[in-house]
């Protein structure tokens, strides 16, 4: 999903900041991947609406609503009626809506696979299944260590995701504090009348694919580096899907998947040169958006790395804010 105005909404100003900046990248962003690549990616922009079933759900909408609205954002305040007409659907627990227009969603496996097809296209070498194991100093370049030998470079990019805290830095001393926040999604092959947008309720969201499938998300569940899915993380999933759109019980699962979403201490990426390693970057640690902050993290990174250029956003998201790392 890309909508930074439903993800902040428990999260701070720092990052409502730089997923608005991310999202207004996207349309070029991934009209540059598609065509570099050749590859189509599924990418929409029909807004999302998120749905209160209680009144007190409803008060907190009204409370972002005048957040984002002194931000100038364009957005509808929907009453059951208002939520209803614009999703038929919904259940019986509706006392409003709140619906943002430029929200949307992308195929993160399709996306994923253009920028690899695209990075090919200008000449990187992506080498599968060989993790990196550490990263040290040798005179001025850097050393990657893996299973398949040692790579040298003369600056090297952390993107370890949920994994970059068991990457050794120089010594081996050094990890960064990012760990696993297990999600488990379910793919469901839907047989009513398609869904308008991406819809949020209390418990869940569901995102309707082009293709007439829609994606239920998503679990958030502290459990380390455990990939399983399982049957109480899909009860869980498909029991607040019904409850926000009772449709989806005539719905087939075509299948049920978890990821590990790389977690800080403060829910906020860590990007940016290590204060302790010449020439190391970090681009980790983006939790549930990282989708989302692709474009932006590239843009500052490449800034970086390429021209020199430090962006301002960096003092707030960078490494050194959990010392020398």
């Amino acid at each position: 999903m890309l909508a930074p105005f439903t993800e902040a909404k428990d999260r701070n100003t720092t990052f409502l900041d730089l997923a608005v900046r991310s999202l207004g990248l996207y349309d070029e962003f991934v009209s540059r991947v598609a065509r570099e690549s050749k590859i189509a990616i599924g990418y929409q922009r029909t807004g999302t609406l998120d749905v209160a079933s209680t009144g007190d759900r409803m008060t907190h909408l009204h409370e972002i609503a005048s957040r984002l609205t002194a931000r100038g954002v364009p957005l509808s305040l929907l009453d059951e009626a208002g939520a209803r007409a614009e999703e038929p659907q919904l259940g019986g627990s509706v006392a409003g809506a709140l619906f943002i227009g430029a929200h949307g969603y992308v195929k993160a496996g399709e996306l994923t696979r253009a920028l690899a097809a695209a990075a090919r296209c200008h000449g990187a070498h992506i080498v599968e299944g060989s993790r990196a194991g550490s990263i040290a100093q040798r005179e001025r370049d850097l050393v990657v260590d893996t299973p398949r030998g040692s790579l040298t470079a003369g600056a090297v990019v952390v993107t370890a995701g949920s994994w970059a805290g068991q990457v050794g830095i120089g010594e081996g001393e050094l990890r960064v504090p990012v760990r696993p926040v297990r999600g488990q999604l379910l793919h469901l092959t839907w047989r009513d009348a398609p869904l308008r947008r991406v819809t949020w309720g209390d418990h869940c969201y569901l995102v309707p694919w082009e293709d007439g499938t829609v994606l239920v998300g998503a679990t958030m569940e502290e459990v380390g580096f455990d990939e399983r899915t399982t049957v109480d993380g899909v009860n869980q999933l498909m029991a607040a899907a019904c409850e926000l759109v009772p449709a989806a019980a005539n719905a087939s699962l075509s299948s049920a998947r978890a990821g590990l979403r790389p977690g800080t201490p403060d829910d906020l990426p860590i990007i940016g040169w290590s204060p302790a390693v010449p020439n190391l970057m970090y681009a980790t640690g983006h939790f549930r958006n990282g989708v989302l902050l692709s474009p932006l993290t590239a843009q500052l990174v490449a800034g970086a790395i390429i021209d020199n250029a430090i962006d301002p956003a960096l003092e707030a998201i960078g490494p050194q804010r959990f010392g020398a790392l």
